[in-house]
């Protein structure tokens, strides 16, 4: 998208004639809109040689064309990504209606394809107390002022299974040290709390004596010198390029911000957290989506395969 950012192109479009950016501008965070529009472009290629989803006529779609659109994202993608972008379709088809552009009828029939079945193994690993450690142990022989800041934001990833977008928008006015509770915004403006305790409040507390008073964001950048920056929020790509580089210090095997996250919901249920406080406390809209990161079965899937005895010795 150019230097635009999604929220600036989508305004520069006339509302009254586009249901993408109408259906863009109505989502709440920029990675939302981000990665929807990057759906709706694949779908407009799907059906025009121009893939600019802004210029799209989706109110022309029907039925038909929405289950072709299906079918050939169901060639390409997995089930979870098909039925992502279909959301997306939906979205802006209803905006496309709510707007006048098509009658209720086309709406509700061009929306009423299914999503695809299928369930897929959720991308990326856990990370191991020992990786863990490590990065740790790398942030603390850095005796700079990125050294401070990256155990605390390692310690908060893990210890409260926080998105790179919900570490960057923090203030330091969201975080009570006497308690350590931390209020968390996360998708959809929802707020939640967390709770540091242990290394992790201690990483945060070593952060903050280095860090000072001043209001603003609860993390800032620092640069190569080790200076502080203005007390300005990072962005979720500082956060990446920063778990990179410790990992490359670590001699950690590369893992996503993400994974931080999984680590968190996998390691509370291993040590018999109940469900529905974790994914209370990871920020789930529904149980289900805590469910998938739940490695206990198939640790039991483990077990139970060592239980049967291939009479095979190997050559040696």
């Amino acid at each position: 998208m150019n230097k635009l950012t999604i929220a600036n192109k989508t305004n520069a479009a006339r509302l009254d004639q586009s249901a993408a950016a109408m259906y863009l501008t109505s989502l709440n965070s920029e990675a939302g809109r981000r990665t929807m529009a990057q759906a709706l472009n694949v779908c407009a290629g799907l059906m025009s040689d121009n893939a600019d989803a802004l210029a799209f006529a989706w109110h022309e779609l029907r039925f038909q064309h929405v289950t072709a659109i299906r079918a050939k994202l169901n060639e390409v993608y997995k089930p979870a990504t098909v039925n992502k972008m279909l959301a997306a379709l939906r979205g802006v088809l209803r905006c496309a209606w709510q707007a006048g552009h098509m009658s209720a009828e086309d709406f509700h029939k061009a929306a009423s394809v299914k999503s695809v079945k299928g369930e897929t193994l959720p991308a990326g690993r856990e990370l191991s107390q020992g990786e863990l450690t490590a990065l740790m142990a790398t942030c603390e022989q850095d005796t700079t002022n990125a050294g401070a800041r990256d155990a605390a934001i390692i310690g908060l990833m893990y210890s409260c299974g926080l998105r790179r977008e919900e570490v960057v928008t923090l203030d330091l006015a969201d975080f009570e040290p006497e308690s350590g509770r931390l209020v968390v915004r996360g998708k959809g403006n929802k707020e939640r709390t967390a709770w540091l305790t242990g290394g992790a409040a201690r990483a945060v507390a070593d952060w903050l004596a280095v860090r000072g008073g001043e209001v603003g964001a609860l993390f800032v950048a620092v640069n190569k010198s080790g200076r502080m920056a203005n007390c300005e929020h990072m962005t979720p790509k500082t956060i990446y390029s920063m778990l990179a580089k410790r990992a490359t210090e670590a001699g950690v095997k590369s893992f996503s911000p993400h994974d931080m996250r999984r680590t968190f919901v996998s390691d509370l249920l291993d040590a018999g957290a109940d469900i529905t406080t974790v994914s209370k406390m990871a920020g789930h809209a529904n149980v289900t989506t805590t469910s998938r990161y739940d490695r206990r079965p198939e640790e039991a899937k483990r077990k139970a395969a060592s239980l049967l005895h291939v009479p095979y010795a190997g050559r040696g």
